[in-house]
């Protein structure tokens, strides 16, 4: 299961995966397992007081899948048209397993090779956020 014991999330953040979570019946698939575990687990916080090394919404993040390589996105809320490749939604099991996790956090998620060994390793916020590399 997750190698984490709580994730951080802002108050939008937070918002949107609990409105996900009521639009969504409980499954038991492994994107509703990530669902709620994020959201019991969340350390909720105004935008501005998350460290620039916690994805969340509209960031940009490098991140691995077990020892493959590296790969760069940009977390959003949902698929948006014009951006192919550029965006991860966190309508997408990947997307939902990175938002709220700290540079070098992982998250492990049994079942099906889905959601296996995220690491968030790199970050950069909007322009309001300081970058690093």
């Amino acid at each position: 299961m997750s190698t984490i014991d709580s994730c951080q999330l802002t108050t939008k953040d937070y918002t949107i995966l609990e409105v996900m979570q009521e639009r969504r019946p409980a499954r038991g698939d492994a994107f509703s397992t990530i669902l709620q575990r994020k959201i019991s687990s969340a350390v909720v916080m105004f935008r501005e007081d998350i460290p620039a090394t916690v994805v969340t919404l509209s960031t940009r993040v490098a991140y691995r899948v077990n020892d493959g390589p590296a790969e760069t996105r940009i977390v959003a809320h949902d698929e948006m048209r014009g951006l192919v490749g550029m965006l991860l939604p966190i309508t997408n099991p990947r997307g939902l397993a990175l938002l709220g996790l700290a540079e070098g956090q992982r998250e492990t998620e049994a079942g099906g090779g889905c959601c296996t060994g995220f690491v968030a390793n790199g970050r950069t916020g909007s322009a309001h956020r300081p970058s690093f590399r």
